[in-house]
């Protein structure tokens, strides 16, 4: 007991709440849904033959098939209507490569997504030295990635053909009794694939679940540099509130604009101020005027 909790206390465990853990522990997990739902599967459809002479019939013909999907080994048997006589009949078509290589991408990024996890919490000091942790896992995941882009779209294109294949209306025609017009044949069952249609899905989901944890993987490798975009130096100081663009001081509001003299010579249009006087004749004195001229006609 004291042997795990050391090795549980030396673990980073820190790394599942980062995007970079986080996506891995969700590959894993992904990843076991894929293999299960297309590795675990079996199926079977159900038809009928029935032949003019009712006690040559058959009503209840079981096609059993299963993964890896070698259908052209898959038969069964049909009557002839002819007498008490039976014909084997095979399915078409081989799509085990298909879906093999589906499930050995699957359960490889099953594996390594459980090393990496292991590989983050207790030998994080190991993985970033000399960069080439990050390295090897960038490379891995890219190839994962394609990986399952092609797995896929190929297990894809297979299951389509493996629904035609399965299909009781198709198989009814490889029959020979069917051709004839005296015998009735008709379908009883379908396939189920409901579950090969999730791994299916499981598969694209692994796609963009790789796809997207190529960039932070490509983060941690350092060659991200210059695809990021710093933020000034921390010596730097950021402009103060109210400092101009330019470093100008800032000026302070609801000040006058400065008043400037004008250079050179300007007349002073002000009028002269003379001193008060007495005006002749009880006048009052005018300010600001030069005084009139003194008229002497009357006293003449």
């Amino acid at each position: 007991m004291e042997t795990v909790n050391q090795i549980v206390a030396s673990g980073s465990f820190r790394v599942a709440k980062e995007p970079l853990g986080f996506i891995k522990i969700l590959q894993w997990i992904f990843a076991i849904f894929a293999f299960a739902t297309c590795s675990t599967y079996s199926g079977e459809f159900r038809f009928s033959v029935e032949c003019a002479n009712r006690s040559e019939s058959n009503l209840n013909i079981r096609v059993h098939f299963e993964y890896p999907f070698r259908l052209h080994q898959v038969y069964f048997r049909a009557p002839l209507c002819a007498g008490d006589r039976q014909e084997q009949y095979f399915l078409t078509g081989d799509f085990a490569s298909a879906a093999e290589f589906y499930v050995t991408v699957a359960v490889s990024a099953f594996l390594y997504s459980a090393a990496a996890m292991v590989t983050y919490v207790f030998l994080q000091p190991r993985y970033r030295q000399d960069g080439r942790g990050p390295l090897i896992d960038f490379i891995a995941t890219a190839v994962f990635a394609f990986l399952w882009l092609v797995s896929s779209s190929a297990w894809a294109k297979a299951l389509s053909d493996v629904k035609t294949a399965t299909d009781p209306d198709e198989v009814i025609e490889l029959v020979q009794a069917c051709e004839s017009k005296e015998t009735t044949c008709k379908a009883l069952q379908d396939p189920v694939m409901s579950g090969l249609n999730t791994s299916v899905v499981f598969g694209f989901l692994n796609l963009v679940l790789w796809g997207g944890n190529v960039w932070f993987v490509f983060k941690e490798t350092g060659w991200s540099a210059p695809f990021v975009k710093q933020g000034p130096p921390a010596d730097e100081k950021l402009p103060a509130e109210g400092r101009d663009v330019y470093g100008q001081p800032p000026q302070p509001y609801n000040q006058e604009p400065p008043h400037y003299e004008p250079e050179g010579y300007q007349p002073n249009y002000n009028q002269q101020t003379y001193p008060a006087q007495e005006g002749g004749y009880g006048q009052p004195a005018v300010y600001g005027q030069p005084p009139a001229p003194t008229s002497y006609a009357n006293q003449m």
